[in-house]
């Protein structure tokens, strides 16, 4: 059995737990989307990802403040219908 270094073990419980967060991903027709779109915050220790499960994409592991303001301007920024990408500010 591989054992894995504290780092390797830390990347594969952040994958697993995005992936499991992805599950619950909205698949709907083309010409509908909820307004404003479905955004989770997951939290995983000091770091958070911020889920879209409209748009099926997410920002990968940021600081927890990050990642809640993330989902807040996702939010807004769907709120009447507009599509924008959730990816986190340069």
């Amino acid at each position: 059995m591989r054992r894995y270094s504290t780092e390797e073990s830390a990347a594969l419980v952040a994958a697993c737990t995005a992936a499991a967060v992805h599950r619950r991903d909205h698949h709907h027709g083309v010409a509908v989307t909820c307004h404003p779109h479905t955004v989770e915050v997951v939290h995983l220790g000091h770091r958070a990802v911020t889920v879209c499960h409209d748009c099926a994409s997410d920002s990968g592991f940021l600081p927890e403040r990050e990642a809640e303001a993330l989902a807040d301007t996702h939010r807004s920024q769907t709120l009447d219908g507009a599509s924008a990408p959730l990816c986190p500010a340069a």
